[in-house]
Parts: C-alpha cells; structure tokens; sequence
C-alpha cells in the first residue's frame, strides 16, 4: 500500500466503510467488472457495450443500474441513445489497483509454486 493513502485508512467511520464495502461488492461479479473495464477504453451505448463484452444488451442495462446506482458510471443523452462513461479517473484507478492486485497474487502463487516443485 502506498504511503499517501496509509493514513487515510486509520480512521474509517461507520457510514464509511458501509459505502466503500458497497462499492467494492460491485466488482464482486465479473461482469460488472468487464463493463467497467470497457467503459475503461472510452464511453459508449449499450449496444456497442453488450457487444464488447459478449452479453445480452438487457442484461448490461441490469448491470448499468447497479453502477449508476453506486455512482461508478455517469450516462448521458445523446439524441436516443445513452452514452455511458466511467463516472471519474477514480473509478479506472480503483479497477486498475484491482487487476494489479490480482496478477501480483497471481504472479507470487506461480513463483511459490516454482519453488515448491523445485523443493520437491
């Protein structure tokens, strides 16, 4: 973890944690997860968002509730359609700290792995 946000993690209130616990739990499904990715990439309809991500254009209109509601995306209407976007910078950094999290665990597995059969 980074020095500049150690402290700010001391002293969660309550109220808080609730709402970062909530937003976390909405990269809890990988779908949700490969929106936001894609979203990552520059703003788009849902139909150009249910075709990148290989879905139903319903089932991305689900998951688009759920980050809006959570204020992770911002939509925007552009004659008929609804353009989508991240809702911030914030947002693609938390996605990118969280797939840097992942292949760091990932790659410490593989390497744990290397030495035990090695070890063997």
């Amino acid at each position: 973890m980074s020095r500049r946000h150690s402290s700010d993690l001391k002293y969660l209130d309550g109220e808080t944690a609730r709402v970062v616990a909530e937003t976390m739990h909405a990269l809890s499904t990988p779908s949700r997860v490969r929106i936001l990715s894609r979203l990552g990439a520059g703003a788009c309809s849902v139909g150009e968002l249910a075709q990148g991500v290989a879905m139903e254009q319903s089932a991305v209109s689900q998951q688009l509730r759920v980050l809006r509601h959570l204020g992770l995306v911002v939509g925007r209407r552009r004659g008929k359609q609804v353009i989508y976007a991240l809702h911030d910078d914030h947002v693609g950094v938390l996605l990118a700290e969280a797939v840097a999290h992942t292949e760091h665990l990932r790659v410490s597995a593989a390497a744990l792995s290397d030495r035990g059969a090695v070890l063997a």
